[in-house]
């Protein structure tokens, strides 16, 4: 089995699992390689895992009725991507999740999980943990949104995530901020002209 410490690593950073619960919960994990480009998740088909990202980055996004992309998310080292409703209800996906760079990831299935939940009862713990801390911060995202200007939603996103500015196209991250991607190139050149 290749390695899935990466992941393993992470769970024990919110909960403490034994050694055997580590070697049971490794035979659910797989290892997936995909290239830059690629889809993860793509609308009209249920999502059947979560995958955590060893290395690479993602986005995942919505197209609307007019073709528009709206980027909702990105997944860099050490974060998770999904197209969770999709996931939890197992329905049909609503979002593309794309690869932005080659990616290693670490992913597990639905129903592994479910499973799981029954024989480590300390894998709901981390997953309670985890969904609060997701809910917490995409409320607070919104709040932004509807609090912040432009300027300072972009000022917060590079302050907290210089990484993701530097690695993410243009287009991705002004879609995930909520504007064209001309007013990022304004406001970039803006702040610019300040240095």
């Amino acid at each position: 089995m290749e390695n899935v410490s990466p992941v393993l690593d992470y769970i024990q950073r919110y909960i403490s699992l034994n050694e055997d619960e580590q070697q049971f919960l490794s035979s659910f994990l797989q290892i997936k390689k995909i290239r830059k480009k690629q889809h993860l998740v793509q609308p009209g088909f249920v999502c059947t895992h979560k995958s955590y990202v060893v290395k690479g980055a993602l986005r995942a996004y919505l197209v609307d009725r007019e073709g528009k992309e709206h980027t909702l998310a990105f997944a860099i080292e050490d974060w998770w991507v999904s197209d969770y409703s999709s996931l939890i209800y197992q329905q049909p996906a609503t979002l593309f999740v794309e690869a932005l760079e080659d990616c290693s990831l670490i992913q597990i299935s639905y129903a592994s999980e479910q499973e799981l939940f029954d024989k480590i009862p300390q894998l709901e713990k981390f997953e309670r943990i985890i969904t609060q801390r997701s809910l917490a911060f995409q409320h607070k995202r919104l709040l932004e949104n509807f609090t912040h200007t432009a300027e300072e939603r972009y000022d917060e996103f590079l302050r907290k995530y210089p990484e993701i500015v530097r690695r993410v196209p243009q287009y991705a991250l002004a879609s995930y901020l909520g504007f064209s991607t001309e007013y990022l190139s304004k406001i970039r050149n803006r702040k610019a002209g300040k240095s």
